[in-house]
């Protein structure tokens, strides 16, 4: 249910509409992504562009689809659902695809994960009692997470992770370029917990205003 412009007469929206199809279209595209992505084993160059570039949609249409839903009072149940669902889905896999070929340590995808589908649980199963607004720890984390994984996904040598397979970057410049592609995933693992922590706090305090 939505508004008209007049902010009178409240009208269905349909499930069927330009926002909810990308979002479909994101979870559709998670096993492509993860194919590409650990294709011969994560070694393959061509490859792992194709796996780059099927995330730097998903991470593009992420963008789009809420801005047409907000913009266009086209916000509706499915989408409060699917949205957050496709999003974790696509950086779970690349987390966990990227932690399979050895360019992110296992406990740092664990720790993620453990916060991020806690948090959607935790945000779903409020959703009727309690309206989180989003806050700017949580923009700052999904930047980080989507510029880290975005780096890391591409065919970047770094020392002998993969055995000389990408040679694309000339000198010391792929090293450099996943170095700091690492840098920028340890500050979004920070953020990552702390708008966590601050999310958990807001539901706590909004249900003790309720109570």
């Amino acid at each position: 249910m939505t508004h008209d412009q007049a902010g009178t007469e409240p009208r269905t929206v349909s499930n069927f509409n330009v926002p909810n199809l990308l979002t479909t279209l994101r979870i559709v595209m998670v096993p492509f992504f993860g194919w590409a992505l650990l294709h011969d084993g994560g070694n393959d160059p061509l490859w792992r562009w194709v796996a780059f570039a099927l995330f730097a949609v998903a991470m593009i249409t992420d963008k789009i689809d809420g801005d047409l839903a907000r913009k266009h009072g086209l916000v509706t149940d499915f989408g409060k659902i699917a949205d957050p669902i496709a999003d974790k889905a696509i950086t779970g896999m690349a987390f966990i695809g990227l932690s399979v070929v050895g360019d992110i340590w296992w406990w740092v995808t664990v720790v993620v994960l453990l916060r991020e589908w806690s948090v959607t649980l935790l945000r779903l199963s409020v959703l009727k009692q309690i309206v989180i607004p989003a806050a700017r720890s949580g923009k700052i984390k999904t930047v980080l997470q989507a510029i880290a994984l975005s780096g890391l996904t591409w065919p970047l040598p770094h020392g002998d992770a993969h055995g000389g397979a990408f040679d694309f970057w000339p000198g010391p410049l792929g090293e450099v370029l996943f170095y700091a592609s690492q840098l920028l995933l340890a500050g979004a693992v920070a953020m990552t917990l702390w708008s966590g922590w601050e999310f958990v706090r807001e539901v706590r305090r909004q249900r003790a205003a309720q109570h």
